[in-house]
C-alpha cells in the first residue's frame, strides 16, 4: 500500500512525535505489561490473584490444573516483570499484584466482567 497524501500535516505530526517523547516510557513499561500478560496462562493467573487478593502456587496449581513447577515459572516471568509480589508464610509464598500495573490490569478485568454480565443479560 502506498500513502497518496499531497500535503503532510507538519504541526500534527511534530505534535505527535513530542507526545510519544513524553510519554515514551510509560508506553514502554505498558507494552511490557501487556506482553506478559498476552500469555493465557499468565493472564489467568493475574485474573485470579485480582479475584482472590492472594493465593499460593499449589491453589493456582489446582485451579488451572497444571503442575507447581509449570505456574512457578509463570510467576516467576510476573515477578521479574514487577506484576505480582510474593507474601511468605512459613513454607509457602503467597503471589498478589503488585506496581503501577495494577490500574491497567483493573481496566482489561473490568472489561471481561462487564462482558460476563452483558452475556447473562441476554
Amino acid at each position: 500500500m502506498t500513502c497518496i497524501r499531497l500535503l503532510a500535516d507538519e504541526v500534527q505530526i511534530r505534535q505527535c512525535k513530542e507526545d510519544l517523547k513524553e510519554t515514551g516510557a510509560e508506553l514502554e513499561r505498558m507494552s511490557s505489561t501487556l506482553n506478559l500478560a498476552g500469555n493465557a496462562v499468565r493472564l489467568k493467573i493475574l485474573y485470579l490473584l485480582k479475584r482472590e487478593e492472594e493465593m499460593c502456587p499449589c491453589d493456582l496449581s489446582d485451579v488451572l490444573e497444571m503442575t507447581v513447577p509449570a505456574i512457578s515459572q509463570h510467576l516467576r516471568k510476573l515477578k521479574d516483570g514487577g506484576l505480582v509480589e510474593g507474601k511468605k508464610i512459613g513454607q509457602t509464598v503467597f503471589y498478589s499484584l503488585s506496581g503501577a500495573e495494577k490500574n491497567l490490569l483493573d481496566h482489561l478485568f473490568s472489561s471481561i466482567q462487564s462482558q460476563k454480565v452483558a452475556s447473562h443479560e441476554e
